[in-house]
């Protein structure tokens, strides 16, 4: 009798210490997908600001603009992209499918509103928007700024994805902290054709809502010879809400005297 317990005793053992092996692997193998999922700079990137674990926990986001006609509001459910931008005079928004836009007075909105409903936003939930599906990462040339090199990473995207598939950035960060600080960026929306002229974006400034650090003030520069040369144009963010739970999406209809844009 006591052969045959210690018998039992063993072979559960066993099937103990296979189940445990069996688990770790399964653990194991699922770190090395999220590992691999993005290249090491970014993910390094990324959780300089706070995780990429933290902001897939985040369902929407609300930011303010000062502008010379008053505060700029925009509201984005971080799923499915859905947008409303409020301005004193002016509503723009995303319902999902469709762009539209409401003139609250006789003032005509000037601006191009269906690449400008979404522009801020990719701008302010940087760098976690490169994140998104349907994206290629590549190594790219360093910027050397002011005796400083930050390695960049450059990002592009699958034919089809987004408005302007063909746009292309370049992500700069500093080499010891990890820490985004530079954006340069194409813009082919109106061309549809590839650009070899860079935009460039430093992100002066970081503010740490929800546990993540995002963007506070981001400085547009002057470019010459494709690099980044003196101060154009401050932004800055305020009142900036990451939160769990998402807006109604009754936020986002397009209102009855609303137009669609196209």
């Amino acid at each position: 009798m006591k052969h045959i317990l210690v018998c039992l005793a063993f072979f559960a053992f066993l099937s103990c210490k296979q189940k445990s092996t069996e688990i770790s692997n399964k653990v194991e193998n699922s770190q090395i997908e999220v590992k691999s999922k993005f290249p090491e700079p970014l993910s390094m990137v990324f959780k300089a600001h706070g995780g990429i674990k933290q902001w897939k926990s985040m369902k929407s986001l609300e930011f303010t603009m000062n502008k010379p006609d008053g505060n700029e509001v925009t509201s984005v459910n971080l799923i499915n992209r859905k947008s409303l931008i409020s301005m004193p005079k002016h509503s723009l928004g995303y319902d999902g499918s469709l762009v539209w836009l409401l003139n609250k007075d006789t003032l005509t909105y000037k601006g191009k509103a269906k690449f400008y409903y979404n522009l801020m936003f990719y701008f302010n939930a940087m760098p976690f928007v490169f994140s998104d599906e349907g994206i290629r990462y590549t190594e790219s040339e360093p910027l050397l700024f002011e005796g400083k090199t930050y390695p960049g990473i450059k990002i592009s995207y699958d034919k089809g994805v987004g408005e302007s598939s063909e746009d292309e950035y370049v992500l700069y960060y500093d080499e010891v902290t990890h820490r985004m600080a530079w954006l340069a960026y194409t813009v082919t929306y109106f061309s549809k054709e590839k650009s070899k002229k860079f935009n460039f974006i430093k992100y002066d400034k970081w503010q740490e809502i929800g546990g993540l650090l995002v963007p506070k003030v981001l400085q547009w520069y002057q470019v010459e010879n494709n690099l980044p040369t003196m101060v154009r144009n401050n932004v800055e963010f305020t009142n900036v809400k990451l939160s769990t739970k998402a807006f109604s999406n009754e936020i986002f209809e397009k209102p009855e005297k609303a137009i669609v844009v196209n």
